[in-house]
C-alpha cells in the first residue's frame, strides 16, 4: 500500500511498520469522518443526570481552527478493552466457540488485573480477532458492531472524558478517537459519541471481504503518534496548540507530540511521567485500588473470568 501522497517527509525514530500504520489510520480517518459529516449525524446524547461532571477546563480556546483533540479509546474514554467487548458480541452470535471466549475473557482479565497494557496480550487478543472475522464482509461487521455497542459499550463511557472531548467540540474543534482497536469499530464509537472521527488499526480487505492481515501493524505505541503526525499534517493542524488524552504509558509518544496533555485514569508510570513533566491529570475511576484488583464482571462468563483471575494470582506467586 503507497503512502497517501500528502505526507511529507520527517524524522522518526518509529519502526517503518509502524509509520504505516499510522499513515493507514490516517487516511482511513479522514475518509471515515467525511462519511460522518456528510451523514449530519445528531449530536450526542447528554450524560444521565447521576452522572459525574468534569470541571471545565481552561483548555480548549474557543474558535481556534488550528487546534483539535486525541483521545486514546480503552480505559480513556471507556471502561475495558473495546477489542474485548467486540469479541463477546461475536461470541453471542456464534462467530466462534465457548474456549475462544475464554481466550478473550484472559487477556481481558490480565488488562484490568495488572492495570496496564501489556502489548504481548495485545497482540494476542488482535491476532485471535483477526481470525475471527477472516473472509467475513467489512459491511456486515460493520452492522454487528452497531448492535455490540448498544450491547457491550454504551454504558462503558466515562462521563468525564465525554465532558471533555464535548468541550473541544463545544469550541469548534475537532475530536479524533486514537486506538489500536479496529478502524470500523473505532469509527461506531466516535459516531455515536458525537466525534469527528478514528484513528485506528486498519485491516486488509480485498473487495469489501477481510483477508485477517493487518496494513502495517496494530495502531499502538509509536505508531499512534504516526497516524495523529499524518493526520495533523493533512488536516494542517498545529501540535503545539492540539490536545491528547490518555491512561496509559505506551501513548507517551503520542502525548509527547501536542501542547497540551492529559493523563486520563494513568497507570502507574504514566502518572509519575506526568507528574514529573507537569501534564495535567483527571482520574474518573471510583477507586485506584479497585481498578487493580477487581475482577472484571464485563467476561460475562464468571467462571471464565474468575479463572483467569486466579491463574494471574498464581502465575504472580511463582515469580
Amino acid at each position: 500500500m503507497a503512502a497517501p501522497g500528502w505526507l511529507t517527509p520527517r524524522r522518526r525514530s518509529a519502526t517503518a511498520r509502524s509509520v504505516l500504520a499510522g499513515e493507514a489510520s490516517a487516511e482511513a480517518a479522514r475518509k471515515t469522518a467525511q462519511v460522518l459529516e456528510a451523514e449530519a449525524a445528531p449530536g450526542p446524547v447528554a450524560a444521565e443526570e447521576e452522572a459525574p461532571q468534569a470541571p471545565e477546563p481552561a483548555f480548549p480556546v474557543a474558535g481556534d481552527a488550528l487546534a483539535a483533540a486525541f483521545f486514546d479509546l480503552d480505559n480513556t474514554v471507556m471502561q475495558g478493552a473495546a477489542i474485548f467487548h467486540f469479541g463477546r458480541g461475536l461470541y453471542k452470535r456464534e462467530f466462534f466457540r465457548r474456549r475462544e471466549l475464554a481466550r478473550f475473557a484472559w487477556q481481558q482479565a490480565w488488562f484490568r488485573l495488572a492495570g496496564v497494557e501489556d502489548p504481548d496480550h495485545m497482540q494476542d487478543a488482535r491476532d485471535s480477532a483477526l481470525s475471527i472475522v477472516k473472509g467475513h464482509r467489512v459491511s456486515e461487521l460493520m452492522a454487528i458492531g452497531e448492535e455490540i455497542y448498544d450491547e457491550y459499550m454504551a454504558e462503558r463511557i466515562w462521563p468525564g472524558t465525554r465532558a471533555l472531548a464535548q468541550a473541544h467540540l463545544d469550541a469548534g474543534q475537532k475530536v479524533w478517537l486514537v486506538t489500536a482497536a479496529p478502524v470500523e469499530t473505532a469509527t461506531i464509537i466516535a459516531r455515536r459519541l458525537g466525534l469527528t472521527g478514528a484513528l485506528g488499526t486498519v485491516a486488509e480487505s480485498v473487495d469489501g471481504v477481510y483477508t485477517g492481515r493487518l496494513v502495517g501493524e496494530p495502531l499502538h505505541g509509536p505508531a499512534k503518534a504516526e497516524a495523529v503526525r499524518a493526520l495533523a499534517t493533512a488536516e494542517e493542524l498545529d501540535l503545539e496548540r492540539c490536545a491528547a488524552y490518555s491512561d496509559s504509558h505506551n501513548d507517551i509518544p503520542m502525548l509527547s507530540l501536542v501542547g497540551h496533555p492529559y493523563a486520563i485514569n494513568p497507570d502507574t508510570k504514566l502518572r509519575k511521567h506526568a507528574q514529573e513533566h507537569d501534564w495535567r491529570l483527571r482520574d474518573y475511576r471510583t477507586g485506584r485500588k479497585a481498578v487493580k484488583v477487581g475482577v472484571p464482571a464485563a467476561a460475562g462468563v464468571g467462571a471464565i473470568a474468575g479463572g483467569a483471575a486466579a491463574a494471574i494470582a498464581l502465575h504472580r506467586r511463582r515469580k
